[in-house]
């Protein structure tokens, strides 16, 4: 075992993972993160905690992850590589498992200009291939950047994340290459919504036989309304949304249930997808409803390992 996490434990043993995101709030309440917590601890394996999500600040995800395993949960520590060097960067990392945070995920950060202060100096010393790198070294050769020592051990578990549907896809699977090689444990994925080109991204990964030497999480996201949909398909990069559930939402009587029927039969696919490990739900501003995908996907109870 790399750090011993519920989330490497359920992944490495051969269950279907669930994991999902949990916003921390543009405040100092740890209620509001404990709260989300304790209604989606027994549905999922582990939670991330998102790092000032599209530039926006926002309560640590260091402080997040804290606060969720006060109450028992897994949690995952996102890291963008917009706003911090290297030395703050592995000086957080080593904060982090200092205080039992296990579970890492590695990401470049939306651009600042989306964000709340836009005139923000982005950092990008490194990438986020680098990154994984650092990590990497830093748990397997116990050695920071510069070449010198860490003294004790440094658990964790890698990931990162890929867009499957930013052409062109060929490149994109280069880039999945390239962390793995980098040393990334587990993929989380952009929201998978057009399912038949994430089948062709998927089918370029076994070719290449990655599936086999990372653990590959789909994103879910669920749709609240039809302007959540338009939206999506008009203005978020590395998303593809098909017309046709666009005019789902448009059609249907109540949208929200209709965004639940949708998420709920692409888990379906990617259920029956086996070099697919697991799926993560990110409920924006939603996650009263991640128990009930949970439960109607058929994925509990989760393991207890």
């Amino acid at each position: 075992m790399k750090s011993g996490s519920n989330l490497e434990k359920v992944l490495e043993s051969g269950h279907f993972a669930v994991t999902a995101e949990v916003g921390p709030p543009k405040g100092a309440s740890a209620k509001v993160v404990q709260r989300k917590g304790e209604l989606l601890k027994t549905y999922c394996d582990a939670m991330n905690v998102t790092d000032n999500q599209t530039a926006i600040v926002r309560m640590s995800s260091c402080s997040g992850c804290i606060l969720l395993r006060e109450i028992g949960i897994d949690p995952v520590m996102q890291i963008v590589v917009r706003d911090r060097n290297r030395i703050a960067i592995q000086s957080d990392i080593l904060g982090a498992v200092a205080l039992g945070i296990r579970n890492i995920l590695c990401l470049s950060g939306d651009h600042q200009r989306f964000g709340n202060h836009p005139t923000t100096k982005g950092v990008y010393d490194i990438d986020s291939i680098q990154l994984v790198q650092t990590l990497k070294k830093m748990r397997d050769e116990k050695k920071f950047i510069c070449g010198e020592d860490i003294s004790g051990e440094v658990p964790l578990y890698i990931g990162a994340v890929e867009t499957p549907f930013a052409d062109p896809i060929e490149y994109r699977v280069k880039r999945l290459a390239k962390k793995v090689k980098a040393g990334a444990d587990f993929i989380q994925t952009q929201a998978v919504f057009d399912v038949a080109k994430f089948i062709k991204w998927m089918e370029i990964v076994r070719d290449e036989g990655l599936d086999k030497q990372v653990h590959i999480l789909a994103g879910v996201i669920p749709i609240k309304s039809v302007g959540m949909a338009r939206y999506m398909k008009d203005n978020v990069s590395g998303i593809s949304v098909p017309d046709e559930i666009v005019t789902r939402m448009e059609e249907a009587k109540v949208a929200k249930d209709e965004g639940v029927k949708i998420a709920l039969e692409i888990i379906e696919q990617l259920k029956e997808m086996n070099s697919i490990h697991g799926i993560h739900i990110m409920a924006v501003a939603w996650e009263d409803i991640v128990p009930v995908i949970v439960e109607r996907a058929g994925l509990l109870p989760r393991p207890v390992l």
